[in-house]
């Protein structure tokens, strides 16, 4: 009973005000009446079933101590929610980490370390609300465990072998964790509140608590180096949640990092968000398929109590913020913020589950918001009781230096010299960032591609041409004769004609839609290149067309996929079919097409009208991400589109969309001036191809430039399967008149 409902009795609010779960009803199963115990039972001894490991060593217990060790683990401070859960191991996993005597003790050292880091995370805002005071920048206070708490995620994970660290967060706290989770050179991030401060480099930049950044630093605890990167975010708060997981599968393919065991993803979230967002749900069912797992994300929600000025009984109709991990087995640890080591204690829990099961796992920091929304809003409009017991609330340095006082673990003056050593920290800093006079944009990248561009020594990319985009005819021919043999599975009978039809082609020297397309994929293939293509339905291709992934009509799961098979030196060419969503997977995408830029990463549309679906990907990272954030992509959105018979919607991707969010100056006009220098300028490319050719050429082309532009083409849906809009295959060759 107290193993699966003791979270609803759990003391979970610093604030004391409600229940977390909205209900501050006793479960009936809570109670001794239920099971018609009396007070005359409460010394008698029972015997613990092996279902527990409640009493350690000891085989049997008193009721009342049986009630109290109960109580305490499952009704403290902590809530846990694990046997919603299917796997019997994996509860049986969760039991083990919460009910043991004395697991989650601490020692004198690791509770210094905790205040030291506590100091650290509430004298930040404090420095920054009293040098800022009019300054919008989303403070943590009333969470400052947040800092601590990652920390002691990124520790345990690193001891384990976790290298690198890649972080999406909201606004609240940003800054924060840049400064004290990620290091973040304090005098850069102060800059940051210069209004007069030019950026050196192009762009609009974006406001401070929006930005990213990466740092590779020593973990002193661990001694090892690790990576740490947090992806720039707008204020689409949950947006950044599917861009992040791309970006850790890509790092984990690159890495050859096959089970997810050295790269790994922290998503920070607001309790409001984090159960109104759709692309929650969308990202978090990514989790387990096997071309989109990351082997578990850790999830991180900063439980407000309130969505802005929303009342939570009016913002979700479950019980927790967190109830939507449930759908993929997470557990769940609903713990008080106040009680910093019952949030160390749920974070080694945690971090430790992630390394061993590879699944997604969730904490829930029940805290509250010292100020309003932001630092100029007044909360007390729509709060008003909230924030009188907030007012009287001391915040939670102080309750947790108040703890080792008395406890003597700590004196007043090793309080105090943590306070001075850290304020001398932030005055240095601030009076080094009094004489820049520029900021750098590059400073703010969460995936720095030294290694790609060729640079001036100013470190200022140098614009080099475009190679011809052709191929060598013998690597065009190896190509279609492989795309159109007989596989060495039984296939469908209209594969059979589709492979014939590719013979003939061949024969013929020409090519079509798919032809062209394999063509281009195969060649990159063969030059190192990676492929990966996903979206709705694109291993057979929406118009039956394309036929990557051929299926054999006997045996059940078994397949063949002729572009895996072109050569033993090739790239490896990934093709998957997505779940049902376009939000979460084109922002898996093109978190994918961040990391590394020597990867062809697509995402097709099943109709280039559901684009739509995921217009929050595409208006802010898309089509402005580089403006704003520096971060170049060579993201390639397929949209289907043209007048097929199949109503108003599927027969526009809406070209005039993307065509109005293009950057063009209609004060510039490019006379002698390079394609190159044109495509360096722009922030994305249109492209309504209309042969395979064109599309042969625009694929190509996306990964000789020698910088990254996002693609947008507009293919002719009407004609993709159809053979008679065959070109020649010549005009695929490498010869300067094939350039596009």
């Amino acid at each position: 009973s107290y193993q699966s409902s003791g979270h609803h009795i759990a003391k979970l609010d610093p604030l004391g005000i409600g229940a977390a779960d909205l209900d501050d009803t006793v479960p009936d199963i809570l109670t001794l009446e239920h099971y018609n115990f009396t007070k005359q039972d409460m010394d008698q001894y029972f015997q613990l079933p092996k279902y527990t490991y409640l009493g350690g060593d000891e085989k049997e217990l008193t009721l009342r101590e049986t009630v109290n060790r109960l109580e305490r683990i499952y009704c403290g401070s902590i809530g846990t929610e694990f046997m919603h859960m299917h796997d019997p191991a994996a509860r049986e996993y969760i039991r083990k980490w919460i009910e043991k005597p004395g697991i989650s003790s601490m020692t004198s050292e690791e509770k210094r370390i905790l205040l030291a880091r506590l100091v650290r995370s509430t004298r930040f805002e404090e420095y920054l609300a009293k040098k800022w005071p009019s300054e919008k920048r989303f403070g943590l206070e009333g969470c400052e465990v947040l800092i601590p708490a990652m920390k002691q995620i990124i520790d345990i994970a690193s001891a384990r072998g976790v290298e690198n660290f890649v972080i999406g967060m909201p606004h609240r706290g940003r800054l924060n964790v840049l400064a004290n989770v990620c290091r973040k050179e304090l005098y850069k991030l102060f800059n940051q509140f210069n209004p007069d401060m030019a950026p050196e480099d192009e762009g609009s930049g974006d406001v401070k608590y929006h930005l990213g950044m990466y740092h590779r630093r020593i973990n002193h605890l661990t001694n090892k180096e690790v990576e740490l990167s947090v992806v720039a975010n707008p204020s689409h708060l949950e947006a950044v949640n599917p861009v992040v997981c791309g970006k850790v599968r890509a790092t984990q393919f690159f890495d050859g990092d096959e089970h997810g065991q050295r790269t790994m993803a922290i998503l920070l979230h607001g309790d409001a968000a984090y159960s109104g967002q759709g692309v929650v749900y969308e990202t978090m069912h990514l989790s387990d398929l096997p071309n989109y797992t990351t082997g578990g994300t850790i999830h991180i929600v900063v439980n407000n109590q309130v969505g802005f000025t929303t009342d939570p009984r009016f913002s979700r109709s479950s019980p927790y913020c967190t109830d939507v991990a449930k759908v993929v087995n997470a557990p769940i640890f609903h713990v008080n913020a106040d009680d910093p080591e019952a949030v160390m204690h749920v974070c080694n829990v945690a971090a430790n589950w992630r390394t061993d099961w590879g699944k997604d796992v969730v904490i829930d920091l029940v805290c509250y918001r010292r100020n309003g929304h932001n630092e100029a809003d007044e909360p007390s409009f729509t709060q008003p009781l909230m924030y009188k017991r907030i007012r009287e609330t001391p915040n939670v340095l102080k309750i947790y230096s108040n703890q080792l006082l008395e406890e003597g673990t700590v004196n007043q003056s090793d309080i105090d010299s943590e306070l001075v050593q850290f304020d001398s920290i932030l005055n240095d800093a601030y009076k080094q960032s009094l004489t820049m006079t520029k900021m750098k944009l590059t400073d703010w990248l969460d995936s720095p591609w030294d290694f790609f561009f060729e640079c001036d020594e100013n470190k200022v990319p140098l614009l080099k041409p475009t190679p011809p985009t052709g191929a060598p005819e013998s690597v065009l021919k190896m190509i279609a004769e492989k795309f159109s043999a007989d596989p060495p599975i039984k296939v469908h009978p209209g594969i059979n004609r589709i492979l014939k039809g590719r013979k003939k082609m061949n024969e013929a020297r020409m090519a079509d839609w798919a032809l062209g397309e394999a063509l281009a994929f195969g060649s990159l293939l063969m030059e190192g290149y990676h492929v990966r293509l996903s979206g709705q339905d694109v291993e057979r291709g929406t118009f039956s067309h394309r036929h990557h992934v051929l299926h054999d009509q006997d045996v059940d799961g078994k397949t063949y996929n002729a572009l895996q098979n072109l050569s033993s030196s090739q790239q490896k060419y990934s093709v998957s079919n997505s779940s049902l969503s376009e939000f979460g997977v084109l922002g898996f995408e093109l978190g994918f097409s961040q990391h590394n830029p020597n990867a062809l990463v697509i995402w097709e549309a099943q109709f280039g009208d559901f684009f739509n679906t995921a217009q929050p990907i595409v208006d802010q990272f898309i089509s402005s991400g580089q403006d704003k954030w520096y971060r170049q992509s060579g993201l390639v959105m397929l949209l289907p589109h043209g007048m097929e018979g199949m109503g108003p919607e599927h027969s526009s991707a809406r070209l005039e969309r993307f065509l109005q969010m293009c950057n063009d100056n209609e004060d510039c006009i490019y006379e002698g001036v390079s394609s190159d220098q044109q495509l360096w300028d722009c922030n994305w490319q249109i492209l309504n191809v209309t042969t395979p050719a064109n599309m042969f050429h625009c694929l190509r082309r996306q990964m000789h430039t020698k910088f990254r532009k996002p693609l947008v083409v507009f293919t002719p849906s009407p004609f993709s399967d159809t053979p008679w809009r065959g070109v020649p295959s010549t005009r695929c060759l490498q010869e300067p008149s094939s350039r596009q």
